[in-house]
């Protein structure tokens, strides 16, 4: 898998060139590709998000709505964004994916010192796509994918060490009981030079 290292972009600027990514891939331009980086402060909404989810105005932080699937999340600096632009194999689906997607991002945080789960979503329950902390039941990786002619697209935001209190300025991934937490509020050091090594690893492993 080519791995695109980047820091800070915005994102309307990300999404342009993910679009222009999935493209190549449609064509068969370039190989999978996971494209690292973060987003100065940023709502994003998915197709299903209610009005009622947003975060007051007076807080200053754009919304901007996505292609992707899921509800709101929020991007901002120390958080480290991973758009996933794979073509699917011709019996494997878009859910199939983000399954595998979830147990790498386990992997990955397990050999930074963190225990992480994915969870299975009772029926009728709101979606528990992501990744959960085992000892402390937080959520601290959103994942919001979609898939167009076979090629996925958008991917993960894992928390590092950013400010954690704009996820309480409104209704996250559809749950207002969500606690939304970082790799440093779980009391692990790393730095994100080695939370990017770690993943990358981790989405390199056959």
């Amino acid at each position: 898998m080519s791995v695109i290292q980047d820091d800070l972009v915005e994102y309307e600027e990300a999404m342009e060139r993910m679009a222009e990514m999935v493209a190549e891939r449609q064509r068969d331009e370039r190989p999978d590709t996971l494209w690292l980086l973060s987003h100065p402060s940023v709502y994003t909404i998915g197709r299903r998000t209610p009005a009622e989810h947003l975060p007051d105005p007076s807080h200053g932080i754009a919304v901007v709505e996505t292609g992707r699937g899921g509800q709101l999340t929020y991007h901002g600096p120390g958080q480290l964004v991973g758009y996933l632009i794979v073509k699917l194999g011709e019996h494997e689906g878009i859910v199939d994916y983000v399954r595998e997607v979830e147990l790498r991002l386990v992997k990955a945080l397990d050999t930074l010192g963190i225990a992480a789960e994915r969870r299975d979503t009772p029926p009728g329950s709101e979606l528990l796509t992501g990744v959960w902390t085992a000892a402390t039941g937080r959520k601290i990786v959103s994942i919001g994918m979609r898939q167009s002619r076979g090629v996925t697209s958008h991917g993960f935001a894992l928390n590092v060490d950013g400010d954690l209190q704009p996820w309480d300025w409104a209704i996250a991934c559809g749950m207002p009981d969500v606690d939304m937490t970082s790799s440093s509020r779980e009391g692990l050091p790393a730095t994100m030079a080695e939370v990017r090594a770690a993943v990358t690893k981790a989405f390199d492993a056959a």
